[in-house]
C-alpha cells in the first residue's frame, strides 16, 4: 500500500477523517514557504503563526504522526505527497475564491483575503468547480500569486526594499503573510500599489525603508511593508 494510503487507513482505523482547522493552516502556511523557496523551519512557522515555538513543535508533531509532513534530520519540514496535495487543494480554492470575489463578486480587494477564509471550508466540489469556471482563465490571485495548476509560477524576484534608487519597478505581487492584514491592504489599495503598478524608487534605506513616486504622489514606506512588495524593474 503507498504510504498516503497507509497514513490515510491507520486515521480512518482511529476516527481521524483529516487535519483540524488548525493543521490546515499549517499546512497553507508551509505551502507558502515551500513554494517560494523558502526552508520551513519551526522557528519560522512560530513567527508567521505568531505563536510560541512549544506551540508549533506539537501541531508539527501531530501533522507528521497523521502523515501530512516529515521532518529530515535538520529539522526541516517537508510534505508527504498525500500533504502536499492537500495543501495544495486548499491554496487554490482559496485563491480562486479571492479573484472570484474581485472580478464576479466585487467585493473591495482589501477584504478579499479574510472573506476567502470564511467561504473556502464550506465549499462543495460542486461549488468550488462552478466558482472556478466563473474566473475562466485567471492564472493569479487579486494579490498577483499563482493559482496552483494554472501553469504560472512565482514572478518577480525583486523586493522593493533592494532596488535601487533612479530605477522603475513593476509590481508583481504581495506576500501572503501581509494579505492577512487588511488594513494594509487598504492602504495599499488606496495609494494604487496594486500588482501591475509601476513606479519609480527615489530613496532607499534599511532604517526607514523606501520612497517611491508614483503620478503625483511621492509614498515612503517602512521596510516591513517595502519587504511585502515583489516585483521587477520596468
Amino acid at each position: 500500500m503507498p504510504e498516503a494510503s497507509k497514513h490515510s487507513a491507520t486515521r480512518r482505523r482511529h476516527g481521524q477523517e483529516g487535519p483540524t482547522e488548525k493543521m490546515r493552516e499549517y499546512l497553507e502556511v508551509i505551502y507558502y514557504l515551500s513554494a517560494r523557496n523558502e526552508p520551513v523551519i519551526g522557528a519560522r512557522l512560530a513567527e508567521w503563526m505568531n505563536v510560541t515555538p512549544p506551540t508549533v513543535t506539537n501541531i508539527v508533531q501531530r501533522m507528521e504522526d497523521q502523515g501530512y509532513i516529515a521532518r529530515d534530520g535538520r529539522g526541516e519540514i517537508k510534505f508527504t505527497d498525500e500533504g502536499f496535495a492537500m495543501a495544495e487543494a486548499m491554496v487554490k480554492r482559496h485563491r480562486v475564491l479571492e479573484r472570484f470575489l474581485v472580478d464576479v463578486m466585487g467585493i473591495p480587494w482589501h477584504k478579499i483575503h479574510e472573506e476567502a477564509v470564511r467561504l473556502e471550508h464550506s465549499l462543495s466540489p460542486l461549488m468550488e468547480e462552478r466558482i472556478a469556471s466563473l474566473v475562466g482563465q485567471s492564472t493569479t490571485c487579486p494579490h498577483g500569486n499563482p493559482i496552483p495548476g494554472s501553469g504560472v509560477g512565482y514572478v518577480g524576484n525583486l523586493r522593493l526594499d533592494r532596488a535601487e534608487p533612479g530605477s522603475q519597478f513593476r509590481l508583481r505581487r504581495i506576500v501572503e503573510e501581509a494579505e492577512e492584514d487588511s488594513e494594509l491592504m487598504r492602504y495599499l489599495q488606496n495609494a494604487g500599489l496594486t500588482p501591475g503598478a509601476s513606479f519609480e524608487v527615489t530613496d532607499q534605506s534599511p532604517s526607514y525603508g523606501v520612497t517611491l513616486r508614483t503620478g503625483q504622489q511621492t509614498i515612503t514606506l517602512p521596510p516591513q511593508i517595502a519587504g511585502a512588495l515583489w516585483g521587477e524593474l520596468a
